[in-house]
């Protein structure tokens, strides 16, 4: 028995042979962590039984795909899961600067714009130089990678954040500048905190949350054990959270914390506590200041990110937003008693490294191309001259030379609501919100009228810029087409689907983890 006992670095070791992909001594940490496999000795000789392993990692090694294919049919093309790539490439430099619903991943993008061929990709596209249009831009995936590969290309989205995310993305900054003004903002904040009660309150809770949760939930033990059925969690967390809440109300009235603010009438009302309002509008004010524009815009930017990092919600409800939470609860997602957040200083500071080393990595790897989005309707705008009013010179180019193609993925029917999603942003840059604009939105549903609203909305894009494109142009949609619209939508445009690249999606953030495809359909003038 001894022999199936592997230490972390074995495990790791055993791991990355038995799937094919790097696995880290972290990772295994991260599932004796969260209760999928057990933990073997103490902290200095912590081993794991082989038998776990196997049982964890018995989906991968071919199984997954396999399986896939059975439920999804033969034609799934497993090279474009890109299941060899680890998180932190497939969130790459400035991919991740602020969190967006909906997007794809820049290897994906890659895979279509740059110049491979394969089995399954036979003709390369785009080259060198080229003018790649994107009119669902979203956060600017596609913007981004165009760059990387050397290419010029023009966003438009509906909504005006997206518009400054995507910007954000591909702008060139003052680095120096960037984090000057985080010293001065984040010093300025924490001074701003010393007149308050609320670090000392928070420091209490954490201290009390920890002794509390060691007792009741410790770890890996409880997850281990809730993972086998022997614990009654709903039952056991109810118990619980009933228990410590008196002992958060006391620190509450110990520390006079205003919980709610007085008003609920807008997003910013509702789901922030007093005090992180207060924070907001602290930093918001100083951002202000700032006299460089990309600065401020930057700056403007990781404070959404960090706000809707703050919202008063429980941790499994982030995505969701259920209803507000000013008090401590048992967290299902961590197996523990949690709370919600008294000050944003935290996820400030977190977030500013963050994003300084996300653009120190991307300024190595950009190239000298030109990437503008642009707010508009892509089913109406006159292209060339709403990028002449962003960038004269670029415009002047693509007028010569026309958009070679597109690479977008069209919001699903009836999925998101891409307004919704950044409500809090809307709320405090004071951004014209154009829902009503949004073309196959989560409000509207997936009824027949949704449908043919779509149909016409996607089909409307594709004829306006098509004007723009050169005649050969190539057009990719990633779409998850399971009503069969992309044919319909085709015809009326006056293209035609030439091929279709089938592909399984991996990782999903949302709760059903069923086999799940999209297609990259690729059209052409008819």
């Amino acid at each position: 028995m001894i022999n199936n006992y592997l230490s972390l670095k074995e495990a790791s070791e055993w791991a990355t042979n038995y799937i094919g992909k790097v696995v880290t001594s972290s990772n295994i940490s991260y599932l004796i962590q969260y209760g999928r496999i057990k933990k073997i000795g103490e902290n200095g000789s912590t081993q794991v039984d082989k038998k776990d392993l196997i049982n964890y990692y018995k989906s991968y090694n071919k199984q997954r795909e396999i399986s896939w294919k059975d439920q999804l049919g033969d034609d799934l093309n497993w090279a474009l899961s890109f299941d060899q790539y680890k998180e932190s490439e497939t969130t790459k430099h400035v991919h991740r600067l602020h969190p967006y619903k909906g997007k794809f991943i820049p290897q994906l993008v890659e895979y279509f714009l740059d110049n491979h061929i394969d089995k399954f990709k036979k003709d390369v596209y785009f080259r060198k130089g080229d003018i790649i249009l994107d009119p669902f831009s979203g956060s600017g995936t596609t913007m981004v990678q165009a760059n990387e590969l050397g290419m010029n290309a023009i966003g438009i989205d509906i909504s005006a954040f997206n518009t400054l995310i995507s910007n954000c993305k591909v702008a060139k900054y003052d680095l120096k500048d960037v984090q000057y003004e985080i010293n001065r903002i984040t010093k300025l904040l924490k001074e701003f905190l010393t007149n308050f009660h609320i670090i000392e309150f928070e420091s209490k809770l954490i201290q009390a949350l920890f002794e509390f949760n060691n007792k009741y939930f410790p770890i890996p033990e409880y997850k281990y054990r809730l993972r086998q059925g022997l614990i009654d969690e709903r039952n056991y967390g109810d118990e619980k959270e009933k228990e410590f809440l008196s002992i958060y109300n006391r620190l509450v009235k110990k520390y006079n914390i205003k919980l709610r603010q007085d008003k609920s009438d807008s997003f910013l009302d509702k789901w922030y506590s007093q005090h992180i309002r207060e924070e907001i509008e602290f930093v918001f004010n100083e951002i202000r200041k700032i006299q460089n524009t990309e600065t401020k815009k930057i700056l403007s930017v990781i404070l959404s990110r960090t706000i809707r990092s703050c919202r008063a919600t429980t941790h499994a409800d982030l995505a969701t937003l259920i209803e507000p939470i000013t008090s401590t609860y048992y967290c299902a997602k961590h197996g523990k008693i949690c709370k919600p957040l008294f000050s944003i200083l935290k996820w400030w500071e977190t977030y500013t490294k963050d994003t300084v080393k996300r653009l120190n990595d991307f300024e190595k790897l950009r190239t000298q191309t030109f990437q503008t989005c642009i707010t508009g309707d892509s089913r109406t705008i006159d292209i060339f001259s709403a990028l002449e009013k962003k960038n004269p010179l670029f415009s002047d180019i693509a007028k010569k030379k026309k958009i070679r193609g597109i690479f977008s993925s069209p919001p699903y029917v009836g999925l998101i609501d891409y307004h919704e999603q950044h409500a809090y942003a809307y709320d405090l840059f004071g951004f014209e919100r154009k829902d009503n604009l949004e073309i196959g939105p989560l409000f509207k549903g997936q009824g027949k009228e949704a449908k043919q609203s779509y149909i016409q909305g996607i089909s409307d894009v594709l004829i306006n810029c098509k004007g723009f494109l050169v005649y050969d142009f190539d057009i990719f949609l990633v779409a998850n087409d399971k009503y069969n619209l992309y044919p319909t939508i085709a015809e009326k445009a006056g293209m035609k689907i030439i091929n279709q690249f089938k592909r399984p999606v991996l990782n999903r953030t949302e709760k059903d983890k069923a086999a799940y495809s999209e297609i990259i359909f690729h059209l052409k003038r008819k």
